[in-house]
């Protein structure tokens, strides 16, 4: 099989695995089991401590020990696993640690595939940056379809919905272990120190100025994006509590608007290899940032009437914001770093970003909202959405300022040598 057919397949059952259940585990737990609310934070905490914990340790396996797609294959095994208990848990506590279990398993696969996808592609003498986005992109429409398949298939409250995920999950899991192979560098001598040998080296990035202010900056962009995954859906349903839009086609298909989102990546992700060699790094992450601004800007004056306009223009900016940042940074981890350290690399840049990111993002927030912008069980969106707006500004600012940067229309070009 084509070696771009095959890395697109294991990027489709990356996210389809996810989007599975992601979007729509609050159905299960507040519609289904009846669970409260204030227990249902720490549902998505796992998320971000797994990336804390995960991702670094399992790049340095791959970087020193063992065939990246073999480890790749082993945890999505694993993680499928713990998915097929989920159903069988009957208390809060018990759903946190087995969903915490499948999240050690697969937040690190992530970075993984990334590392997996572009290793194989240079093998093969292939432009990664040309390359790896379109397949990419076959990540988010997994993702989308994932979706839509629970919500279709009448399972977005059904413990169904974890089964759909675990069965794609071992899917995968398996045919990784028919992908080439992705072998560990080995590039350490028995001189090398302990911190070598560990892979504990790879923090070492954060002793160059460059590579430690874009890590900063990267956790920064991770907690934007753990705030309009928590509070997007809720924002949008919350609009039935106002009469005149109570039967509105938002309020009653949400994550269908939502999903908006999802689809522009898919095509942001494609203009990625013309805006990265044509505007360089500094640029596109600035423009990523300029793309969070919208995002909350426009759900602050959006509503399901008058407004619609908004809330399907913040979703189409969505793409930008995420794909400029979230793929374009991988891109530059992967030029940036020694190839020794490479795999260890992208699982730092992915633990900034879904791990201190999305913790800070998620309680800060929490904080915040419940605080200052919350009274009677009701939520001041407006004054959410501009405070994140503002937010996003400040880091964009800041970034503007100290991330120094000099454009060369060749620098990504050494990346399929």
């Amino acid at each position: 099989m084509n070696i771009k057919i095959r890395l697109t397949l294991m990027s489709f059952l990356q996210f389809f695995v996810w989007g599975a259940w992601l979007i729509t585990v609050g159905n299960y737990w507040f519609a289904t089991k009846q669970w409260s609310g204030s227990e249902f934070g720490a549902i998505f905490s796992t998320l971000g401590i797994s990336s804390i914990i995960m991702p670094a340790l399992t790049g340095i396996v791959a970087d020193k020990w063992i065939s990246a797609e073999k480890l790749y294959g082993i945890l999505h095994i694993l993680g499928g696993v713990a998915l097929c208990f989920i159903p069988q848990v009957e208390t809060p506590s018990g759903f946190f640690w087995v969903i915490f279990a499948a999240m050690l398993c697969y937040m690190p696969t992530i970075s993984l595939s990334n590392s997996i996808a572009y290793t194989i592609l240079k093998n093969n003498n292939f432009d990664v940056i040309k390359v790896f986005p379109p397949i990419r992109v076959w990540g988010t429409i997994g993702f989308i379809i994932a979706m839509w398949t629970t919500n279709i298939s009448g399972n977005k409250a059904s413990a169904n919905m974890f089964y759909i995920s675990a069965a794609s999950a071992i899917a995968l899991g398996i045919y990784s272990f028919f992908l080439p192979n992705c072998p560990p560098q080995k590039l350490i001598s028995e001189k090398s120190s302990w911190a070598q040998k560990l892979g504990l080296d790879a923090f070492k990035l954060f002793g160059t100025y460059k590579i430690a202010l874009f890590f900063v900056f990267s956790m920064f962009l991770g907690a934007a994006l753990q705030l309009t995954n928590m509070y997007g859906d809720a924002f949008l349903s919350d609009f039935e509590k106002i009469p005149e839009y109570a039967d509105s086609f938002v309020v009653k298909y949400s994550t269908i608007i939502m999903s908006i989102s999802q689809i522009s990546e898919t095509l942001f992700i494609l203009a990625i290899p013309f805006f990265l060699k044509r505007f360089g790094i500094k640029q596109v992450m600035l423009m990523a940032m300029i793309a969070w601004v919208l995002r909350f800007g426009f759900f602050a004056f959006g509503d399901p009437s008058g407004g619609l306009w908004m809330i399907i223009l913040s979703c189409i900016v969505y793409g930008m914001a995420f794909d400029f940042f979230n793929i374009s940074g991988s891109l530059f981890i992967e030029t940036s770093t020694d190839p020794k350290m490479r795999s260890s690399a992208q699982g730092l840049f992915m633990v900034m970003t879904n791990g201190f990111g999305a913790v800070l993002g998620s309680y800060v927030s929490g904080y915040i909202i419940d605080t200052y912008f919350s009274a009677g069980g009701q939520k001041d969106w407006q004054t959410i959405w501009i405070s994140f707006s503002i937010y996003a500004l400040i880091v964009a600012i800041a970034f503007a300022i100290f991330f120094k940067h000099k454009h060369d229309p060749n620098e990504f070009e050494e990346i399929h040598h």
